[in-house]
């Protein structure tokens, strides 16, 4: 992995010099804008509004909008001269307990690399002592022109830093939340309970995105000349009014959904029956766990088969000894 940026991490009188790359990667499937007529490619040209002519990338800079349009040029050499301690320097300025970083504050992620021989003993013992902390580090960083918040934890045995936003750049979720009085019953709460606890846990890295993958196809379908496949639109489901029968339907379609995943009877009439409507019948429960490819699917098959045939192949066997032990006993003569 290429490093983006190369620094220090300052952790009081210790310097570690580090390299910084990135700690993720995008897969999405990107398009280029095109002329619907011939397919010609449609391209941005930066254009100076006061001489109307196309400028190069050597002659444009930088400049502030004020509120009544006035434009104030900012130079690199002005930016160049503000006191930012922080331009090459990951400055450590506090440790604290993971639960007191708010989620809506994480940002891009990166990993930390030691840079050097000499730095792999500093590297290791901030590594360890965050390890055996359980805390995180709070930093401030410069990047791109400005200066960042940043959290350092471990993950395995790398440092990984997390862009934090502002605490000043989040916003209160005012008028977010239903306006309604809403009361919740005990009854609606044990069946989410419940719900939850049957559609379980699942494992992430069984996850995967499945839009990409029609584009990919639908990609490949067009470069070899092939019509694309078509695919039938998700059912959409139905307005649901009754929340109690929504809730048991999900609780049922779930434990039926696990049950023949597992080739079980199934559980379904342990969620109720009661307040069932015509409308919860369109309650849609998907279940996240990973399906079993093709391959997966004739590999258990063949299982099943190899299985069988032991249990024949013994059953004969056991046949063919009881026939022996009869044939070798002798019978009585009667007087």
């Amino acid at each position: 992995m290429r490093s983006i940026w190369n620094g220090a991490i300052s952790f009081g009188l210790v310097s570690i010099p580090i390299k910084l790359v990135n700690a993720t990667e995008s897969h999405s499937v990107s398009f280029r804008q095109i002329h619907t007529e011939d397919g010609g490619r449609i391209r941005y040209r930066k254009v100076c509004e006061l001489e109307d002519r196309e400028v190069t990338s050597s002659e444009i800079g930088k400049g502030y909008e004020d509120a009544d349009g006035t434009i104030v040029p900012i130079t690199d050499e002005d930016l160049a001269q503000l006191p930012i301690p922080t331009t090459r320097t990951i400055e450590i300025v506090a440790f604290v307990p993971a639960d007191r970083i708010d989620p809506l504050q994480l940002g891009a992620a990166y990993y930390l690399g030691a840079n050097g021989v000499p730095a792999a003993k500093p590297y290791t013992l901030l590594r360890e002592a965050l390890k055996r902390s359980n805390r995180v580090a709070i930093a401030k960083y410069a990047l791109r022109g400005r200066e960042r918040l940043g959290m350092l934890r471990v993950v395995d045995d790398v440092i990984a830093m997390h862009g934090l936003l502002w605490p000043d750049e989040i916003r209160a979720p005012e008028g977010v939340a239903p306006d309604a009085n809403v009361t919740v019953r005990d009854k609606e709460l044990d069946l989410a309970d419940a719900l939850m606890d049957t559609l379980g846990e699942v494992d992430l890295d069984d996850l995967h995105d499945d839009y990409r993958e029609a584009v990919e196809e639908l990609i490949a379908a067009k470069t070899s000349g092939e019509e694309p496949r078509e695919t039938a639109a998700p059912a959409r489901s139905g307005k649901v009014l009754d929340l109690m029968a929504a809730l048991e339907s999900s609780v049922r379609a779930a434990r039926e959904s696990r049950a023949g995943g597992s080739g079980g009877a199934g559980e379904a009439g342990d969620a109720g029956d009661a307040g069932e409507t015509e409308e919860a019948e369109h309650a849609e429960v998907r279940d996240l766990r990973k399906k079993k490819t093709p391959a997966k699917k004739a590999a258990g098959a063949k299982k099943s088969a190899a299985a069988g045939a032991a249990k024949k192949t013994a059953a004969k066997k056991q046949a063919a000894k009881k026939t022996t032990a009869k044939k070798s006993t002798p019978r009585r003569r009667s007087a």
